[in-house]
C-alpha cells in the first residue's frame, strides 16, 4: 500500500506545524522520529483493560530506520477516536515531540486524534460558546488547594438572572480535571447540542477524583493508572465542591437539578456518592463500568437488593427519587459492556428502571465517552 505523504494529512493532535503524525484516507497512521543513535524504535499503543481493545492495533509497532536515522512506521487502519501512544527507544518510554501531550496514565502523554468520517457532534462550529473557567478553591479537608474546570453555557454572563442546572463530571483513572475537556471536548459537545436545541442548559464542574487527608497515605497505584482514588474525595465533594459551587456560581441547588456521571474510575466514583446520598443527587450516568463488583458477569453471588447500601430494595422509592440511572459502555469493551447489560438486567428483575447504551466499535477510551456524553447530556433536567 502507498505511504504517499501527499495522500495523507498530519493528525490534529500534532504539534503546531509537526507534519507526523500524518492519517491515511482509509486510516493507517504513519509515525516518523528523527533517532540517529537508537538501535531500536516502536510505537507502542496505549494500554487497554482486559477484554477491551486498542483502537491503534496491539503494538508495539517497530519502527524502520533510514540512512539519515529518521525512523518511521505505518500501523494498521486505525478506530476513529482520540489514542494514547508512546515511542520505545531503546527500551524507554519517551513521548513524541511532534505530538501533544494529555494527561493520561499518571504523567503527560502523546495522543494521536484519528478522524470519524461524517461525524462533527465533537468539532468546533460556529455556534455560541460557553466558558471553560479555571477555579481554585481550598479544601480543608485536605488541607490543599484544590483546581476544577468549570463549564458555564452561553449566555451565561448576559443573562445575570438565570440559574443552571449542574452537572459533575469525572475522569477516568490516571487522567484529571483536564480531561473531559483536552481529551473529551465536552464544552464543544455541549455547545453543538444546545445549539441544536437539544440541551438544557447547565452548568458543569469537573474535579481531580482523588483525594487526601492530611496523613493519609495514597493507595497503591493501579499499573499504569497512577493513584487509586481515596473516600475521601466523597466528603470533599459533599460537604465542599458543592456547597462551594452552590455559593460561587448562580445555580439551581435542589437536588432534582443535580446530576452526576463520569467515566471508568469515575463512574464507580459516581456510583459510591450518588447512590449513597440520593437526597443531594436525581441523575447518574456511569460510561465504561469496571467489570467487577455487580457488573462482573461471572460473579453469580451478586446481590443487587443488597448492593450499594441496600438503596435499591425498595424499586418504588427509587424511582421516585431518581430521574435518570444510565449506563454505557464501547462494544469493543467486551467485559464492560456485558456488565452493564448484567447489571441492568438484575435491576429489572426487581422493577428498577434504568437505560443503556452501547457505543459501536469504541473500546475503553474517548470515543465511546464523548458518544456517552453526547447521549446522555440531552437526557438531563427535562421537565
Amino acid at each position: 500500500m502507498s505511504t504517499d505523504p501527499n495522500s495523507s494529512l498530519p493528525a490534529s493532535s500534532n504539534v503546531r506545524g509537526a507534519a507526523y503524525p500524518r492519517i491515511h484516507p482509509d486510516l493507517r497512521v504513519t509515525f516518523r522520529i528523527q533517532a540517529p543513535t537508537a538501535t531500536t524504535v516502536q510505537v507502542q499503543p496505549g494500554v487497554q483493560p482486559e477484554d477491551a481493545t486498542n483502537g491503534l492495533g496491539q503494538g508495539p509497532f517497530d519502527m524502520q530506520r533510514d540512512e539519515a536515522g529518521v525512523w518511521t512506521v505505518t500501523t494498521p487502519p486505525a478506530v476513529p477516536g482520540f489514542h494514547y501512544y508512546w515511542l520505545l527507544v531503546d527500551g524507554v518510554a519517551v513521548n513524541d515531540p511532534a505530538s501533544q501531550t494529555y494527561f493520561g496514565y499518571g504523567k503527560p502523554t502523546s495522543a494521536v486524534e484519528i478522524p470519524e468520517p461524517g461525524v462533527d457532534f465533537y468539532d468546533i462550529k460556529d455556534v455560541p460558546h460557553g466558558d471553560v473557567r479555571l477555579h481554585w478553591y481550598h479544601s480543608t479537608l485536605t488541607g490543599t488547594w484544590r483546581r476544577i474546570f468549570v463549564y458555564t453555557p452561553p449566555g451565561y454572563d448576559t443573562e445575570p438572572g438565570k440559574r443552571y442546572p449542574v452537572l459533575y463530571l469525572q475522569h477516568g483513572g490516571g487522567e484529571d480535571e483536564t480531561g473531559w475537556v483536552t481529551q473529551g471536548r465536552a464544552n464543544v459537545i455541549l455547545d453543538n447540542l444546545l445549539a441544536n436545541g437539544q440541551l438544557t442548559p447547565m452548568i458543569v464542574v469537573m474535579e481531580a477524583g482523588y483525594a487526601l487527608k492530611p496523613g493519609e497515605a495514597p493507595q497503591m497505584p493501579v499499573a499504569g493508572a497512577g493513584p487509586r482514588p481515596s473516600h475521601a474525595f466523597e466528603q470533599v465533594m459533599i460537604e465542599e465542591l458543592i456547597p462551594h459551587i452552590d455559593a460561587t456560581y448562580r445555580t439551581l441547588a435542589g437536588r432534582e437539578q443535580r446530576a452526576m456521571a463520569g467515566l471508568s474510575m469515575g463512574s464507580m466514583q459516581t456510583l459510591q456518592i450518588t447512590l449513597a446520598h440520593l437526597d443531594t443527587f436525581a441523575s447518574i450516568g456511569a460510561f465504561s463500568v469496571p467489570p467487577f463488583g455487580g457488573f462482573d458477569v461471572q460473579n453469580s453471588e451478586f446481590d443487587i437488593k443488597t448492593a450499594y447500601g441496600g438503596v435499591f430494595s425498595d424499586a418504588g422509592a427509587f424511582n421516585s427519587q431518581v430521574r435518570l440511572l444510565w449506563f454505557s459502555a464501547g462494544t469493543a469493551e467486551v467485559r464492560f459492556v456485558q456488565g452493564i447489560h448484567h447489571f441492568a438486567d438484575k435491576l429489572g428483575q426487581i422493577g428498577v428502571s434504568c437505560e443503556t447504551y452501547e457505543s459501536p466499535g469504541t473500546s475503553h477510551d474517548w470515543l465511546t465517552w464523548r458518544r456517552s456524553l453526547h447521549a446522555f447530556a440531552p437526557k438531563l433536567f427535562r421537565g
